[in-house]
Parts: structure tokens; sequence; C-alpha cells
């Protein structure tokens, strides 16, 4: 049974839950802000002076970082200074009252601060610990900064991009820090679901290497399987066709006809049902061994009407098919706008801008997929609030009910302050 508008429960599935986030840049702070998206009231600890790196990362919308925003709407902001006794009082109170703590850290950089996971363990048995980190908590290699390229450049998925005979590419996203993030949200939900069994915390361990191994999909069972190392294949499928690009009139375009049925379908669509009689376009196999006389064979009709013709050709049959869409185009795709895939956030100022939003929909939730523009914090902007809430014993905090001006912590040497002296993981 589906539920109404009018029915749809308040805040999210992670009401309730609270997140010490120690991480910064990116794959940290996207897990968080996944689970922010999520209902989780996110405590961001940041470093004295300039918090997360990423404030100082273009391009800015009236002075702030929008890197920063996208990344850390929907969460709360305090500065901590770890050598300072009131502000180790203050993180011991916070621990006491969250969830989840988050940390991207190199390994060892939280055992050296005092909030390691062995003693967090022993004094808050009941804390999700989870870490992100290049290469993992153990192995050879755990020591070892591991950065978005680096581990995209040693878990193979580079070796697998671009065309073949040329240099390796980088994906155009940082798929090594979102795949790392995306695991750590799967690791935390899982291990909040196993502590409603018998109240004990967890260790969620991430490496991206790790991750980046899990994601390459049939790559390492084919090397395994067949003896050869996959390797560059351009746009196209390396088992599947056709399943690449072809041009139209105006511009390429993609066909994924990944069976014979849809092959049979597709070749109705172009106006060229000759294309099935052929026998080398007999089966998928001979498709893919005979690729390049397929795509001649597609093209030389393609090309005679522009790419939109053709879509609405394909579509109609039902053989999948999508337009190479530009980021500009994005941002008004009626498919991602009916969805409210296309969010706007904003800073302390008066300008929101746009980017994208929570596709995990839940239909008895309205708040993890809301219309209104989302909030990032100032840096220490929730320090006073926070203060006041752990002296009062509050359980329960509305976020948007917040402080909404910066309340900076003493000053202290930065010299010593450990948010400054140490290197992120990622």
């Amino acid at each position: 049974m589906k539920n109404s508008e009018s029915e749809k429960l308040t805040g999210g599935p992670l009401t309730g839950i609270t997140v010490l986030d120690f991480s910064r840049v990116l794959a940290g702070p996207y897990c968080t802000m996944v689970l922010a998206d999520l209902g989780a009231r996110v405590i961001k600890i940041e470093k004295f002076g300039t918090g997360d790196d990423t404030r100082a990362f273009p391009p800015f919308v009236d002075a702030e970082s929008a890197y920063f925003m996208c990344f850390n709407r929907g969460k709360e902001s305090i500065v901590l200074d770890i050598k300072s006794p009131r502000d180790r009082k203050l993180l011991e109170r916070l621990l006491d009252t969250s969830d989840v703590l988050v940390e991207n850290f190199r390994p060892g950089v939280m055992d050296r601060l005092g909030y390691g996971h062995e003693r967090l363990a022993k004094t808050h048995p009941h804390l999700i610990y989870a870490s992100i980190s290049g290469f993992g908590h153990s192995g050879p290699m755990s020591d070892l900064p591991g950065y978005d390229m680096v581990v995209q450049a040693m878990g193979g998925v580079m070796s697998l991009t671009g065309w073949p005979g040329e240099r390796p590419a980088r994906v155009g996203t940082s798929f090594g820090d979102l795949g790392a993030a995306l695991f750590g949200v799967i690791g935390i939900v899982s291990a909040l679901y196993k502590r409603t069994k018998n109240a004990q915390g967890e260790r969620v361990d991430i490496g991206m290497l790790d991750c980046q191994a899990a994601l390459m999909e049939t790559a390492l069972a084919r090397y395994d399987v067949e003896g050869k190392v996959p390797t560059r294949t351009g746009d196209c499928h390396p088992s599947l066709a056709p399943f690449e690009t072809f041009m139209a009139e105006d511009e390429r375009f993609v066909i994924a006809a990944g069976n014979d049925q849809l092959f049979m379908l597709m070749a109705d669509a172009l106006g060229a049902p000759e294309l099935v009689q052929d026998p080398d376009f007999a089966t998928n196999d001979l498709r893919v061994r005979n690729r390049p006389k397929m795509v001649a064979a597609i093209e030389a009709i393609t090309t005679m009407r522009p790419m939109q013709h053709w879509l609405d050709a394909l579509n109609d049959a039902g053989v999948p098919c999508g337009a190479i869409n530009t980021i500009d185009r994005l941002l008004n795709h009626p498919q991602l706008l009916s969805r409210n895939m296309i969010v706007k956030v904003e800073g302390q100022g008066a300008k929101p801008f746009r980017t994208a939003g929570n596709p995990i929909k839940l239909a008895a939730y309205q708040d993890i997929d809301p219309q209104e523009a989302r909030r990032a914090p100032a840096l220490n902007q929730h320090r006073e609030t926070i203060l006041a809430e752990l002296m009062a014993g509050a359980q329960t905090y509305d976020p948007s009910s917040g402080d909404q001006s910066p309340h900076p912590t003493e000053a202290t040497n930065t010299d010593d302050n450990p948010w400054v002296s140490t290197r992120a993981a990622v």
C-alpha cells in the first residue's frame, strides 16, 4: 500500500542517530552527507582556523566554497582543539551521546590523538567507529597515504578506461572516494542494525583500494577464466554488442541492445530488418567478434537522421538508448527534475546553487527528499548551541533552530593543533 503525501513520516529512517564527523575533503564527508540526507544528525568536528580543507576549494558563492557546501549540507559544525583540556571534555560528552564516529585520517592518527577505536571500544562500547583510508587498517600498505587517483590507478579502473592503444584515463569523477563513501554508508547502516540485536558497537574499516577492486565488475573473473588481461575498450562493452555509441546526423548517442531480442527490435526501429539476417550478427557472441562491421552497418543508417529521431524510434520499440548529456543538460533534465534530483544548497549567504539530490527514495519519508534549499554550516556555527545542549543534558536537537552566527573557540597555538599538523587519508 503506497503512502500518500499526508501520511508520510517526518525526519528519516536514521532520525535519532547522531554522527560525529571527523572527516574532511570527500570520501568521509560524502559518506556522512548520505547519512544526514537519511535523517541522521551529523556534527562535523573541524580544525581551528580553516576547518575542512575544502572550505578553501573553488568555485565560490559569496566567498563560500560550493565544493564544501555540496557535501556538507544538513550538517552542524563545531571547532575543537583536541589538545585543549576544555575541548577534550566536550568531545568526551559528545561521544557519550553519539552513535557513530566517522574519520578518514591515515591509520594511527586517531590513536595518537587518544580517540582510536581500541580505546573507544572500551569506554564507549555502543559506538559504531567507521574509518575510511586509502588501504584500510591492516595489510602491508596500511600506513601509506591513498588519494582518489592513486587508488583508481592501483585498483585497475584506469587500465579499463580510455581507448584501445592509448594511455589509461582517470574516471571523470572521484570514483575512488565516492565508492569508498558508499561502502562506508553500507557498513555503518549494517552495524547500526546489528546493534539493535546486541547493543554493541562495531568497527567499520573501509579501504579505498578494496572498494575499487570490488567495483571491477567481472574484470577479475574474466581474467581468471580466460587468461587474458582485460584492457581499454573505449565506449563499448567488452562482452555485449551493440552496447556503445553511434553517430547520428548531428551527434553521438548510445544504443544498448544487449541481447538477441533487443537486437531484432533495434533493427526494426532503424528500418533495417536485414541486419538480423546477416550471419555475422546472428548472436551476441558473433556481434562482439564482428563489432567493426556491425558498427559500420548501423552507422550507415543512423547518420542519415538526427539523434532525436532515432531516440524516439528506439524508445518506442523498447530498445535501451540515450543521449550523451553534458552536465548543463542534467540541471534541466525532465526525468531528474520529476524525481527531485536537482536540489538547491546554500551557505550563510542568500544565493543558493543547484546540485544533485538524494537518490534514495523511501515511500514513508518526505524529509529525506526536501524541496527547499539545504543549508551547509559556517565554521563553528553550532558550538554554543551544542554546549548549551550538553549542559542542559538534552538528548534531541533540531538543527533548523540552531544558532546562525559563528562563535569562534578560544585561540590556540596552531603549531600544536593536531587538526593542522595531521594529514588526511583521502
